[in-house]
């Protein structure tokens, strides 16, 4: 029983070391693809199997970093106050979700790109992309001058995506402030009229 226990024990530690250290190489290299698995267990301090076993592939990595970077903004939203917690008036929370969405793609771009970017699949059948779609069309559905909760949830969704996020903040030069306002303008908007 003592050896289990020690053994999970291990496994904790290396997911976590194995986090920080892509966590950190995420944060400072330029481009996310030149973050490799390699690079990653090197700077963990773990051997590349124990890498493979803990998150299957570069794309299981890429969804752990991400979800625990998410995990303190999941919390608001499930159970925190307004205006991000559930007892938030639908008509002020939607606007406080995605900017939510928002300033985290810009705070974490570079992973954000990278885990849109990879594996062959859609990025609309990630779990996290489910989720915000789910969370927001419920709450859209409470606004009576919304006709179709779940189109407009992905409408306003894809502003978020983190390819566009990078082309405004990266190429346009939008300020973060600036992005924002233009964002909550915009679901202002959609808000009033009903479609995107």
């Amino acid at each position: 029983m003592p050896e289990r226990q020690s053994s999970r024990k291990d496994a904790i530690r290396n997911r976590e070391a194995v986090l920080a250290a892509a966590d950190a190489l995420f944060t400072r290299r330029e481009s996310p693809e030149d973050v490799t698995m390699a690079d990653v267990a090197a700077a963990a301090g773990v051997g590349k199997g124990t890498l493979f076993r803990a998150f299957g592939d570069r794309a299981g990595l890429l969804r752990a970093l991400y979800e625990a970077r998410l995990e303190p903004i999941r919390q608001a939203v499930e159970t925190g106050p307004p205006p991000l917690g559930p007892a938030t008036p639908p008509r002020d929370r939607v606007p406080a979700l995605l900017d939510a969405v928002l300033c985290f793609k810009l705070d974490n771009r570079r992973l954000a790109l990278a885990l849109e970017e990879s594996g062959s699949s859609s990025p609309y059948r990630a779990e996290h992309y489910e989720r915000w779609h789910g969370l927001l069309q419920a709450v859209l559905e409470q606004i009576p001058s919304v006709a179709d909760s779940g189109f407009t949830a992905h409408a306003l969704l894809a502003v978020t995506r983190a390819d566009l996020v990078e082309h405004l903040a990266g190429e346009e030069r939008i300020s973060r402030e600036e992005m924002r306002t233009q964002f909550a303008n915009f679901v202002t908007g959609v808000l009033a009229s009903g479609s995107p």
